[in-house]
């Protein structure tokens, strides 16, 4: 396996934060130092983050997600730990072969499930209650709905090796049914050969990580006096975040497309008047409205339009007063920044913020979001039964259940 040197300093599996057991393992395997991918994964999965890996097959991909999965095991052993989802059976049984070898030493158990074999016998394995599932989605689902006391609601982890061909249309209602079987709360990979459109999705559907919600609650809190309009990409967006900040006790209303003409107007007023100071909108609320003051504009969601951040940060700093306009850029939103500080000719500062300050309102921002969810799903649940027409309050918050942030936040201040 190939070494990465980083500021002339070889790094070892030892540095990478792994247990002495793995890297007595490793050792046996007779691996020196780890690859490119496994330096730049294997950290963030132990602090406990969602990932996606951009990784060619041969890249030591499979470790990457392997060791800190089995370092987690160690800690807290019992039977469905994790699954790991595959395309071809081939692929699944050389994953499965690298978790009991690594696991060897202190008996991590894993059994494959894979279409071309009897069933009967795979049960027998279940049976056994291995840690590691590795499964193509059809048999994995096969097992699920057709095993006696085979489920995945102990499941603290999921994998998707090679998502950009788990997305394609063989596998993509099968994935959509095994979400809905397994854990809100776990930790999900993803890796894949390219990031593709379909990843992208596959990313927003799966990954649970409240962090960027927990930087917003923490420069409303910062700047608690300011008149704020919060940009999202979405119209479903933009009622889920008002909702988990007024479970916060933030004075926050949305206006978008979903609206009608009067509950926009009211909104806008409400706003104007001071009865809210947070504004959670779509892009129809960045031109063309009067709003004659405000103090801060922050980008939620980059947009992907580069002209669009100017109407955005246009919005505040207006007839010579002061302003800020400060947008959360994730690693898949890099493109879409980096174009805009082409347009603009400048590079954009970055915000200063203690990721362990942000970090404490983690767990009151959890259930604030926990609680805007359920609540719309209530909402949106009795709309239907009443007959009441949808489109216009009635959302599809599904998508928005735990949104992206996965390893890094950077923030720019205008």
């Amino acid at each position: 396996m190939a070494s990465d040197e980083l500021d002339g300093e070889v790094k070892t599996f030892k540095s990478l934060g792994l247990c002495d057991q793995l890297v007595e393992a490793v050792a046996k395997l007779d691996w020196q130092n780890p690859t490119p991918i496994q330096v730049e994964a294997i950290p963030h999965a132990l602090e406990g983050k969602d990932l996606i890996g951009l990784a060619q097959t041969g890249s030591g991909k499979t470790a990457a997600f392997a060791l800190p999965i089995l370092q987690a095991l160690i800690d807290s052993p019992h039977a469905f730990f994790a699954c790991v989802l595959a395309p071809t059976r081939e692929l699944a049984i050389q994953i499965s072969e690298q978790f009991e070898a690594l696991g060897y030493e202190f008996g991590a158990k894993s059994a494959v499930l894979v279409g071309g074999v009897d069933m009967v016998q795979q049960t027998i394995m279940l049976a056994k209650r291995p840690h590691i599932i590795v499964a193509t989605p059809g048999r994995l689902m096969d097992h699920v709905s057709n095993t006696k006391g085979f489920s995945l609601r102990t499941l603290k982890y999921l994998v998707l090796d090679e998502a950009d061909r788990l997305l394609n249309e063989d596998f993509e209602k099968t994935l959509d049914d095994i979400l809905k079987v397994i854990p809100r709360e776990r930790r999900t990979y993803l890796f894949s050969a390219t990031m593709t459109k379909k990843v992208k999705k596959l990313q927003r559907a799966c990954l649970r990580n409240p962090v960027k919600d927990c930087y917003l609650v923490y420069i409303l809190t910062e700047k608690c006096q300011c008149t704020t309009m919060v940009f999202t990409r979405t119209c479903d967006a933009t009622l889920l975040l008002a909702t988990m900040l007024r479970n916060l006790g933030i004075r926050a209303t949305p206006i978008s497309g979903h609206m009608s003409q009067s509950k926009r107007l009211g909104a806008l007023n409400m706003f104007k008047a001071g009865e809210c100071n947070v504004l959670i909108c779509t892009d129809v609320a960045s031109r063309g409205l009067d709003i004659p003051s405000v103090d801060m504009v922050i980008n939620y969601d980059i947009p992907s339009n580069s002209k669009d951040y100017i109407h955005r940060v246009g919005r505040t700093a207006r007839a010579g007063r002061s302003g800020v306009a400060i947008s959360l850029v994730n690693q898949y939103e890099l493109e879409w920044y980096i174009q805009i500080e082409k347009l603009i000719g400048k590079k954009l500062p970055e915000f200063p913020a203690q990721e362990v300050e942000v970090l404490q309102f983690l767990e009151r921002v959890t259930e604030a979001k926990r609680l805007a969810t359920s609540k719309l799903k209530e909402k949106g649940s009795k709309k239907r039964k009443g007959g009441g027409n949808e489109g216009e309050d009635d959302v599809d918050i599904g998508k928005y259940l735990g949104q992206k942030d996965v390893k890094s936040k950077k923030f720019t201040k205008r």
